[in-house]
C-alpha cells in the first residue's frame, strides 16, 4: 500500500520509533513513580495503544513491502540485513504486544495495593525496557538495511 507514492511503512515506522519509547518510558514512571501514578493512568493506556498499534501497522506494512518488486533481487549483505530487520520486526510485535496488555492490565488493577502493585510494576518496567530496546535495534537494523555502507 502506497500514500501519494511512499510506501505505507516507510511512513509509519516514524510513528512506531517515536510513539513506542514515548509509551515504554511513560509507563516505567507509572509504575514507578506513585505519586504520578494518577494523572498518568490515561495518557499511559493511550499511549500504549497506539505504539502497539503503530508496531503491529508496521509489521504488516514491512511484510507487504518486502514482497514488492523492489526487493525481489535482494541479495548479498543487504539481503542479510533485510532479514534481520523483518526477524526483529516479528519479535518486536509479540514483545509489543506483550508489554500492552501487561500495561492495559496495571491500568486496569490501578488501586491494587501490595505484592499485586509490585509485580504489576515489575513487569511492566521489564517489559517497556524490552519494548524500547528492541524498537531501537528494529529501527537501526532497517536504517543500516537501507541507508548502511
Amino acid at each position: 500500500m502506497e500514500i501519494n507514492g511512499l510506501p505505507l511503512h516507510v511512513l509509519v515506522v516514524h510513528a512506531a520509533v517515536v510513539l513506542t519509547p514515548i509509551a515504554g518510558l511513560a509507563a516505567i514512571a507509572y509504575a514507578l513513580v506513585p505519586r504520578w501514578r494518577d494523572w498518568l493512568r490515561w495518557p499511559v493506556a493511550v499511549a500504549v495503544v497506539a505504539a502497539v498499534g503503530a508496531v503491529w501497522v508496521a509489521f504488516l506494512s514491512g511484510g507487504d513491502f518486502r514482497d514488492t518488486d523492489r526487493f525481489a533481487g535482494a541479495t548479498g549483505e543487504f539481503a542479510t540485513k533485510l532479514q534481520d530487520h523483518e526477524d526483529l520486526g516479528g519479535i518486536l510485535r509479540w514483545v509489543a504486544s506483550g508489554f500492552g496488555v501487561l500495561t492495559l492490565a496495571a491500568v486496569a488493577l490501578h488501586d491494587r495495593t501490595g505484592v499485586v502493585r509490585i509485580l504489576l510494576s515489575a513487569v511492566v518496567v521489564a517489559t517497556a525496557v524490552a519494548t524500547v530496546v528492541l524498537t531501537v535495534m528494529t529501527g537501526d537494523s532497517g536504517a543500516q538495511a537501507v541507508w548502511g555502507t
